[in-house]
């Protein structure tokens, strides 16, 4: 027999190597009566223990999960969008490109977390359906700010927030200005000709397109090098833009795939009422000028 040769089998069933005593693992610590563990600092017990399916049907926490995993998803792009936001304010651009370019690779995240729900047939979903009321991810306060945040904004959805606790959040994101607004300031203050009735413009309304704008992305796009870093802003924000629309369809045809054409759960018209917003552009001017040049 070999004596150098490797010992086969699994190596988390392999002898303790010397020196760890019975109840020890590769130095690792084992004891956190008085120290913070992984699931402490994770809040893991709240997070787990988070799901209550209210049918007796297997595929239900399938939806919740789905459901809950994605409004920590949007948690963490709200987090970011928020700082963007502030970065593009203060003319502090490499941070803001960095976030802008996490946001997109988490839309892509959601894009492939349908992949999983879409694993539930119809006779599935119709066996939890009764259980869910009225609720609705239509009422999802989290993706009501990102839309805000984006530009698309609407007062009248504010309606469906109006007796929750989020409803003041909502109202401060309807009236702040959006990433798209600072950009267009940005471009301002970098000596492009921005019309006053756009740089006025009420940010409570949702984003309109505006031709000086245009022809100032138009004058980035024609000299990159003089416009470097507004030249690479509006790339990031074509890029996050285009993964959001990936979201959008993604849901739609998923949404199609399950529950056909049958009115959603929060009352919209389901299918035909996602469709719609497939057609909505955050960022007019930057999709336009290709167009142009």
């Amino acid at each position: 027999m070999n004596e150098n040769k490797p010992a086969s089998g699994c190596p988390m069933h392999a002898a303790a190597p010397a020196g760890d005593a019975a109840g020890q693992w590769h130095g690792a610590q084992m004891d956190f009566s008085n120290a913070m563990s992984y699931g402490d600092y994770l809040g893991l017990n709240q997070i787990l223990h988070a799901q209550h399916p209210l049918s007796p049907n297997h595929n239900e926490m399938l939806f919740i999960v789905q459901h809950q995993t994605s409004e920590l998803w949007m948690k963490l792009m709200l987090h970011e969008m928020r700082a963007v936001r502030a970065h593009l304010r203060a003319d502090d651009l490499p941070p803001a490109f960095k976030m802008l370019a996490r946001v997109a690779r988490i839309m892509d995240q959601l894009v492939h977390a349908w992949d999983v729900l879409a694993t539930m047939t119809p006779p599935e979903y119709t066996a939890i359906r009764p259980y869910l009321g009225a609720s609705s991810g239509f009422q999802s306060y989290q993706y009501r700010e990102i839309e805000f945040i984006l530009g698309n904004k609407n007062a009248a959805l504010l309606n469906v927030h109006a007796t929750t606790p989020e409803f003041p959040l909502l109202q401060e994101a309807l009236h702040t200005p959006s990433i798209y607004d600072e950009a267009i300031q940005l471009l301002a203050r970098n000596g492009l000709p921005i019309s006053e009735a756009r740089l006025n413009a009420d940010p409570s309304l949702p984003t309109q397109a505006d031709e000086s704008v245009q022809q100032a992305w138009l004058q980035v796009y024609g000299d990159p090098t003089r416009y470097w870093a507004l030249y690479e802003l509006a790339e990031k924000l074509v890029d996050m833009e285009t993964a959001f629309r990936f979201w959008r369809f993604r849901h739609v045809t998923t949404v199609e795939r399950i529950i056909g054409f049958k009115t959603g759960t929060g009352g919209t018209a389901g299918v035909s009422y996602l469709r719609k917003m497939l057609d909505v552009v955050l960022f007019p001017e930057l999709f336009a000028l290709r167009t142009a040049l």
